[in-house]
């Protein structure tokens, strides 16, 4: 499903600064962008009409994957470069991947990859989307860049051009409605703001994650476990973007660590409960009205209960929570592979905590929960999380001594 490799990849992204030739008050990082990105972009497709969203997730991941190879070259840099020099770019790109995609289904994902980057007309719906997407994402960082950043010269400039670029995207209803600052705009800045929280609160990591950053990890993981074990599409569509929002009531309870939420009983129902309420008042009423049955879905709300780690599915109208979804890997029955994503969502706390071990940060903290994650981590329909973790620990390093080192030569 995934190997060290391509994980390490992923998790470079929390390293690399976002406008850092300007000062900022507060770290902006790509992976958070990436993660702000593909929020609004499912927004964006939510007002549009025949969208594919299996192949919007797929060009996001693309994307996000050429994106980390180029590491922090400027925007403008990039694309400047991309137009001269476009096939030798990605050629580079594809060779730097080429080993850790290529065990992905049986190279079909690597061979996706490589017809994605040259072929400029494949997903083209998408593609566009996605760029205006990835333009919100950026006006909205520009607008805290622009905070501290009145007394350079430059800056007005770099202003007047990330304000006339939204007219190149005009075309969208959703991109409309966020440049008049309408309800949906609430939600893109609700989600922007879980940026700012980070996660292992109690001791130092590196590289820091994000509650927001965290999210598109889950995601992405949920992406390759659904393709292993041959999702649907729309079971592959629920699983990426029920982990792509799993936090989002975080950015109005905060982040809780588990030791806290699970150490007092009836704290986590308690929790649970506050969670309902406040998507109900805050989170939905600004949510598209089209689309607030599947959100709330997507979100874990059935019955009066909110657990987006159940496996659900859809039948006769109904939400039912099934243990076995063998028999049910059809878009009819609007499957979430509720189990699978928790996985994923230990999967990637498992790797902040080694990533910050291999780094030499032994805190009590990282260790005993590295060593209790691993202990949780299961096998589910054929997918041993807890094998991947051991093939992680012993790429990173078991001792905490050694960092593995990516090669961008």
């Amino acid at each position: 499903m995934l190997n060290p490799k391509i994980i390490e990849y992923i998790f470079t992204s929390a390293s690399i600064q976002r406008w850092n030739d300007y000062p900022r008050m507060v770290e902006l990082v790509e992976l958070d962008k990436q993660a702000h990105k593909f929020i609004i972009a499912y927004f964006i497709a939510k007002l549009e009409k025949d969208v594919n969203y299996t192949h919007l997730i797929e060009a996001g991941i693309f994307e996000f994957l050429r994106r980390v190879v180029v590491t922090d070259i400027r925007p403008d840099v990039f694309r400047n470069a991309l137009q001269k020099k476009a096939p030798e770019i990605n050629a580079w790109v594809i060779n730097k991947l080429k080993s850790s995609l290529e065990p992905i289904d049986n190279g079909n994902f690597l061979k996706k990859f490589e017809d994605y980057l040259n072929d400029e007309t494949m997903y083209k719906k998408e593609r566009f989307i996605l760029k205006a997407a990835s333009y919100m994402a950026t006006k909205w960082e520009f607008s805290i860049v622009y905070q501290t950043s009145q007394f350079l010269s430059d800056i007005e400039s770099v202003k007047k051009s990330v304000e006339e670029e939204i007219e190149d995207y005009y075309e969208l209803i959703g991109v409309r409605k966020l440049a008049l600052n309408k309800k949906l705009a609430k939600v893109v800045d609700l989600s922007g703001r879980l940026r700012f929280q980070k996660r292992w609160a109690q001791t130092p990591r590196v590289p820091e994650t994000s509650v927001l950053g965290h999210m598109l990890t889950v995601a992405i993981f949920s992406y390759f476990y659904s393709i292993e074990i041959k999702a649907c599409d729309k079971r592959l569509q629920n699983n990426f973007f029920t982990s792509l929002f799993h936090d989002l009531p975080e950015a109005l309870t905060r982040d809780i660590i588990s030791p806290v939420k699970y150490s007092v009983d009836d704290l986590a129902e308690i929790i649970s409960e506050y969670e309902i309420i406040k998507i109900e008042d805050d989170i939905l009423p600004y949510v598209p009205s089209s689309i607030h049955e599947e959100f709330k879905y997507l979100l874990g709300l059935y019955d009066g209960k909110k657990d987006e780690f159940l496996n659900k599915i859809k039948e006769d109208g109904k939400i039912k929570v099934v243990d076995d979804l063998s028999a049910y890997n059809s878009d009819k029955y609007d499957v979430i592979d509720g189990l699978a994503l928790k996985q994923c969502d230990k999967l990637s706390a498992f790797i902040e905590a080694s990533l910050s071990i291999s780094h030499g940060i032994k805190s009590r903290e990282l260790l005993q929960g590295k060593k209790e994650i691993l202990k949780a981590l299961k096998n589910i329909q054929g997918v041993d999380f807890q094998d991947i973790g051991k093939q992680i620990d012993n790429s990173f390093g078991t001792t905490g001594q050694t960092q593995t080192q990516l090669d961008f030569d």
